[in-house]
């Protein structure tokens, strides 16, 4: 597995409404300035699904980011398996300093694992980054 991990200057409340609404989705998960995710769903409870559409700000390529919840915590865990097979863990723990938010996920076999990692890590930290500025 891969982890990635950042430390949300916010309340709990927020950063889960944040990371789970379609309408902050749509804000924040992208890789890269040049990329934007246009469209996004999201029913998060066990055996709820997922989708969100990543795509390239010139049209030049999209795909569709999507799976179903095996578990859901509300404010702790959140587990999915995505559409080709692999899995996700991610963990929200209040500390001192923010929700470090923890994602595990098994790679795929496309792309070098350090590519995969600096990716969600980018992800990760709009994330961070849309939360604490909004």
């Amino acid at each position: 597995m891969i982890t990635v991990q950042n430390t949300i200057n916010a309340s709990i409340n927020k950063v889960w409404d944040f990371w789970t609404l379609p309408e902050h989705i749509t804000k924040w998960s992208f890789a890269s300035p040049d990329w934007h995710t246009p469209y996004a769903e999201n029913d998060v409870k066990q055996g709820g699904k997922f989708k969100s559409t990543m795509a390239a700000k010139d049209g030049s390529m999209s795909f569709d980011f999507e799976g179903e919840y095996t578990f859901v915590e509300p404010n702790k865990a959140i587990k999915y398996v995505m559409a080709d097979g692999r899995k996700v863990e991610i963990t929200f723990k209040e500390t001192l300093d923010g929700v470090e938010i923890t994602e595990s996920f098994d790679p795929e076999t496309q792309n070098p694992e350090e590519m995969q990692r600096g990716g969600w890590q980018a992800i990760l930290d709009n994330f961070k980054n849309y939360v604490e500025n909004n």
